[in-house]
């Protein structure tokens, strides 16, 4: 697939790289089109009600929900020429469960929804972890990283019950991953990583 130019970037959050590390490299699960319309309907309850939200004003056919399994400040060409055989093709069942709360940094949480990890997601994870490189300190290092899907960034401490609140039940999502994506921020382009042809 032809990459697709965005203004989206990534900041230092946790679960997106090593502590305090420029981080504009990743690659990230995306996924169905049911769970994705889901966790868009609470980037939307967040936003009616005012309240931090990964919804965008003007969003960008990038922004989407998505799982991240690596992300740093540099992917190595021939890395990036590995990837689509390493990751492609992909058929991988997920759940997307309760609510979690990372944080507080500097006063401020990031809400997300739980990803369920299963031995193939942590496989998959693993794999692509190796192959671009992660420091012994990395949220991708073995043993340390935590799935999840974002929901709000930099919400301050005293409106989580808010969000909370916001968000109201919310229910497990069952999702087929059918898709996996390299987001390149110093480019501002994404793209898919397809399996090789025959």
């Amino acid at each position: 697939m032809p990459p697709v130019r965005s203004g989206r970037g990534i900041s230092d959050e946790w679960g997106r790289g090593r502590p305090g590390c420029r981080v504009t490299q990743s690659v990230e699960l995306l996924l169905d089109a049911a769970s994705e319309a889901a966790v868009l309907a609470e980037w939307d309850r967040l936003a009616e009600a005012s309240l931090p939200t990964e919804r965008r004003v003007d969003p960008s056919p990038t922004h989407r929900p998505h799982v991240t399994l690596w992300a740093g400040a540099q992917v190595a060409a021939e890395v990036d020429a590995a990837l689509p055989a390493l990751v492609g093709g992909l058929a991988l069942p997920l759940r997307l469960g309760a609510l979690l709360v990372f944080g507080p940094r500097r006063g401020r949480l990031v809400v997300v929804r739980q990803v369920v990890v299963s031995a193939a997601l942590l496989a998959l994870q693993a794999r692509v972890a190796a192959a671009c490189g992660v420091e012994d300190d990395s949220h991708f290092a073995p043993g340390r990283w935590t799935p999840h899907v974002t929901l709000a960034r930099r919400v301050p401490v005293e409106e989580l019950g808010a969000v909370v609140q916001a968000l109201g039940e919310v229910d497990d999502l069952e999702t087929v991953v059918g898709a996996c994506r390299r987001w390149d921020g110093d480019a501002k382009v994404a793209w898919t990583l397809a399996p090789p042809g025959p």
